[in-house]
């Protein structure tokens, strides 16, 4: 019990139920500056995430226990997912838009302008099973040539959103956030979890998660406050197959149930930025930290988003 309380924090006993007794938090690989935005793919059973601040991609092989350069350089890309159709998905800072990466290697521009206004720094991005990609907007790869390029924005706003998937059009899908940032549906799709770490740039501004209701049709409503962070901030999340939300707040994973109740945590040795589920059954967590990448064996089983 003394290894799993020094891995775990467990505030409720569902989360027993979650978590591999047996299992270790295992760092993988280091040497980034700032790791972010994992994506699973179970075809190649690989991962690929960002190191923002040195332009570049990596890839981890499950199969070879390798880590190599996926892209270099890659627009300064922060979050990523996989599409139905098993194709990479990125938001990239210094380009301002959110490509995807064709199964032959091309990069088709999904998203870079807003009524004919450049985009922010899109940040994190899900595809729902309709084709429609969601998206956030916030100002931080555009605050700093760090994190992408220095520059004003010229929408004025930071916005959540929507691509529809049939014809291309890009909408507003939320308009009252201050920074939005990482975004996660729920398993049958019907909520829609939400990060705005406002407090970042508007002193008192918000660090926490907000989730909606999501209609049949692409449109959000009856958006509430789901959960607080502090101290941290969250950051990216990621939902489990029973609705269970599992998020990135400092140094740790926090677990949430749906209903709101926090769990249990995860602790980390770093900062956490993102997390995804994958290995061979996507029981297996991968954590995006600041310097290094990990991964720890659970009982839960991600959400299937591909």
């Amino acid at each position: 019990m003394a290894d799993i309380l020094d891995i775990y924090e467990i505030l409720d006993g569902d989360f027993r139920e979650l978590i591999d007794p047996a299992a270790r938090l295992v760092k993988l690989w280091t040497g980034a500056e700032f790791g972010e935005g994992p994506a699973y793919f179970p075809a190649g059973r690989y991962l690929v995430w960002t190191d923002i601040p040195n332009d570049r991609m990596l890839r981890y092989d499950e199969c070879s226990d390798r880590v190599a350069v996926f892209r270099h350089p890659c627009g300064f890309a922060n979050g990523n997912t996989v599409d139905r159709q098993g194709r990479l998905v990125t938001c990239e800072h210094r380009n301002r838009r959110v490509s995807r990466t064709e199964h032959d290697g091309r990069i088709t521009v999904i998203a870079d302008r807003y009524r004919g206004k450049l985009l922010n720094s899109p940040n994190d991005v899900v595809v729902h099973s309709d084709g429609a990609i969601w998206f956030t907007d916030p100002t931080y790869g555009i605050d700093d040539e760090k994190w992408g390029v220095h520059a004003s924005s010229e929408i004025g706003n930071q916005y959540v959103y929507r691509v529809d998937a049939a014809s291309g059009q890009i909408e507003v899908a939320a308009d009252d956030f201050i920074q939005p940032n990482g975004l996660a549906f729920s398993p049958d799709e019907k909520k829609l979890y939400i990060v705005d770490t406002g407090r970042t740039h508007v002193k008192e501004g918000p660090f926490h998660i907000r989730v909606f209701d999501v209609s049949d049709a692409g449109r959000l409503s009856a958006g509430r406050v789901f959960a607080e962070c502090d101290p941290g901030a969250f950051d990216g999340l990621r939902v489990d197959e029973k609705g269970n939300i599992w998020t990135s707040a400092g140094a740790s994973v926090r677990c949430y149930r749906p209903d709101g109740g926090l769990i249990g945590r995860i602790k980390s040795p770093e900062s956490v930025a993102n997390l995804v589920f994958g290995g061979p059954n996507l029981c297996r967590l991968y954590i995006a930290a600041t310097s290094s990448l990990y991964s720890i064996d659970l009982r839960a089983k991600g959400a299937k988003t591909f």
